[in-house]
């Protein structure tokens, strides 16, 4: 029973603080690899591939994820409605006082000064699993493979080319994907 209450809170407080949407989350769910073993920050990168190419936001991905690992379907459950719910509460009460709310110079002052601070999470949480994903093996010890690191250059170049940018993302994953399968690493 502790588990859920524990699952509960962690996913409440990510739901409440994450403003910005999914990759918000991404810090929170970093630090959550830190007091508990839900998972661990390999997982939280490969979730963020998955989470990229499936339906549904990164946040709940993870979450159901973590409540799954932690105490199978019904922490699944639990992780991911307690994620949803302080969102639910706010979009109610603000539905009630929508007119007001947009217009008051202080949510606007808050709001302008949010986006910088989300800004740097999400690009602390980058940084984060950039490091997890290229420089960390399986063992957890730092390498330099260059082989990873000469993709995401060739990659970063192609999906910011003039005439590659309009592809669709998906395309990008399964690039990858068969890149991954072809060269076996």
């Amino acid at each position: 029973m502790r588990v859920y209450w524990e699952l509960f809170y962690e996913f409440f407080q990510i739901g409440l603080f994450a403003v910005g949407g999914g990759p918000a989350t991404i810090p929170f769910l970093m630090d959550l690899t830190e007091r508990h073993d839900w998972y661990t920050k390999a997982d939280v990168a490969n979730m963020l591939a998955v989470s990229e190419s499936t339906p549904g936001p990164i946040g709940i991905n993870m979450a159901t994820y973590a409540g799954f690992n932690a105490a199978g379907l019904s922490g699944g459950i639990v992780a991911t409605l307690s994620l949803v719910l302080p969102s639910l509460i706010v979009i109610i009460l603000i539905a009630k006082l929508l007119e007001n709310f947009s217009k008051n110079p202080y949510v606007k002052s808050a709001f302008y000064t949010i986006r910088p601070a989300v800004t740097g999470l999400i690009a602390t949480a980058v940084l984060g699993i950039w490091e997890t994903s290229l420089f960390t093996s399986e063992e957890g010890t730092f390498q330099f493979p260059v082989f990873s690191v000469v993709l995401v250059a060739i990659f970063f170049a192609a999906m910011n080319h003039k005439k590659l940018k309009k592809l669709h993302p998906a395309f990008w994953i399964l690039c990858g994907a068969v890149v991954g399968i072809v060269f076996q690493m």
